[in-house]
């Protein structure tokens, strides 16, 4: 079977077809979708947007977590996950992880509680080989010196669960201020903090960081199959890229 190729380094070394933002996000579900169909085992990546994207909880209302006239105005696109949680935005300087977990191996992570402690204990660990002061607040924040730079999302299915977030350590602050509005839910330690005072880059390496969580949760995915393609490749054209999808809510 013809498969694409990774690179060894912390990013995937794919095709430029395959770094459109609505196929990144796709290949998430795709990955959780090829598990759950017994197609493939539980899977671990790191990657990045090439340029800003903002990404909507699966039940985000667009006008009331973005500005979406901004985004309009400055050509950022907003596209929706297929997990939970409010908006945020990804690009150059934020590195995303994406985890698949089986139930069958780890049964107590069917529970949403019992599934943020799992992963989020694993990704503190591995961030504090850095910086051994960043703390785990909210139900699924890291911050650092009080400042949140991590937030994450997940989605239960029959056997998995898919785990994704956000480590910010050189993203663009003042785009992520202006693309989003207030946040809807707050934890109680953001005491009100706008954005601009409540999230911060921690000062990580991002390749040593992507090495130290594959210790976390095994060997990252350095080929895509054709199967994974051609699933997540459906996904955009029926949803992903959909503006009817993208803007349901």
């Amino acid at each position: 079977m013809r498969r694409t190729e990774l690179d060894e380094g912390r990013f995937e070394a794919i095709p430029d077809a395959l770094r459109a933002p609505a196929m990144l996000l796709a290949l998430d579900e795709a990955f959780l979708m090829a598990a759950e169909d017994g197609d493939t085992g539980p899977s671990f990546r790191t990657w990045e947007f090439t340029r800003p994207t903002v990404v909507l909880g699966r039940s985000s209302k667009v006008d009331r977590e973005t500005d979406r006239d901004h985004c309009d105005r400055h050509g950022i696109e907003i596209y929706r996950r297929c997990s939970g949680g409010a908006s945020i935005v990804g690009g150059p300087g934020c590195l995303m992880y994406s985890v698949v977990l089986s139930l069958e191996q780890f049964p107590r992570i069917a529970k949403i509680d019992q599934a943020h402690d799992f992963v989020m204990h694993r990704v503190l660990a591995a961030v504090q080989r850095q910086l051994p002061e960043v703390r785990l607040q909210g139900i699924c924040d890291l911050t650092w010196r009080d400042r949140k730079f991590s937030g994450n999302a997940l989605r239960i299915t029959r056997r998995h669960v898919l785990y994704h977030g956000t480590i910010l350590y050189a993203a663009d602050l003042h785009c992520v201020e202006r693309c989003l509005d207030f946040a809807p839910r707050q934890p109680d330690y953001r005491r009100g903090r706008d954005h601009g005072s409540f999230v911060t880059n921690a000062p990580l390496d991002p390749t040593r960081l992507a090495d130290d969580l594959a210790e976390q949760f095994g060997p990252p995915v350095r080929q895509i199959t054709d199967a994974i393609v051609a699933r997540a490749t459906e996904l955009v054209s029926k949803r992903y890229s959909c503006e009817d999808w993208r803007f349901r809510h």
